[in-house]
């Protein structure tokens, strides 16, 4: 599939936005020829600005944004439901970013649970979806705490605030495909793995998300 080169390009200057990097030339970015040539365009769309550094305009901005939603959200999909290589994962989400429509991404988002996170850690810029999203609504995937109390679920991603709680959990077997019972969500949240219980804090909880099994 034939990428749009001006899409590359303004996923590649979110990215610098996110990590902090400023970007003075087209040529930095991890770009083929093609997609330098587009620069041009996107600065007469008005998508980007150019001086000391180039940086996203608001039009740009919101563009980029749909661009990496769609990219980081497909990751979960192949990596962590499918259960799809990472290098065969990140391809094919590099070819869904430039072909799913808005209301098939929300549906993508709210099939997983709206995920905060994709698989790497970084954040997925939320939708209108994850904006009324409410308990009403019953994702094939939602978080641990939300399972009713003795009911199981595979673990599907896990999105920690620190590395330190990821592992922990692994620690304990509590890893994407492992299989976890609630027992308890007060006054700490109480879950079986295999043969051990653990106890952990509800925001750790809460940071797990599972698929339940009927």
């Amino acid at each position: 599939m034939i990428h749009p080169p001006g899409d590359e390009i303004l996923e590649q200057l979110w990215y610098a936005k996110e990590e902090g990097r400023k970007v003075t030339a087209i040529a930095s970015l991890r770009l083929n020829g093609e997609s330098e040539h587009a620069a041009g365009d996107l600065i007469t769309q008005k998508l980007i600005h150019t001086g000391e550094t180039i940086e996203l305009l608001p039009e740009g901005e919101e563009r980029a944004r749909g661009i990496v939603r769609r990219h980081r959200l497909a990751e979960i999909l192949f990596a962590q439901v499918l259960e799809v290589d990472a290098h065969e994962a990140e391809r094919s989400a590099c070819e869904l970013e430039h072909m799913l429509s808005e209301r098939v991404v929300d549906r993508v988002c709210t099939f997983l649970g709206h995920p905060p996170n994709c698989p790497h850690g970084k954040p997925i810029p939320p939708g209108s979806c994850c904006r009324i999203y409410t308990r009403q609504v019953e994702p094939l995937i939602t978080r641990l705490v939300d399972l009713p109390l003795g009911a199981t679920g595979t673990v599907v991603f896990i999105a920690p605030r620190s590395v330190q709680r990821l592992n922990r959990l692994a620690a304990f077997g509590v890893v994407p495909g492992s299989e976890v019972r609630l027992i308890e969500r007060r006054p700490s949240v109480v879950l079986a793995c295999g043969q051990t219980s653990i106890a952990i804090e509800d925001e750790i909880g809460r940071e797990i998300y599972v698929r339940p099994v009927a």
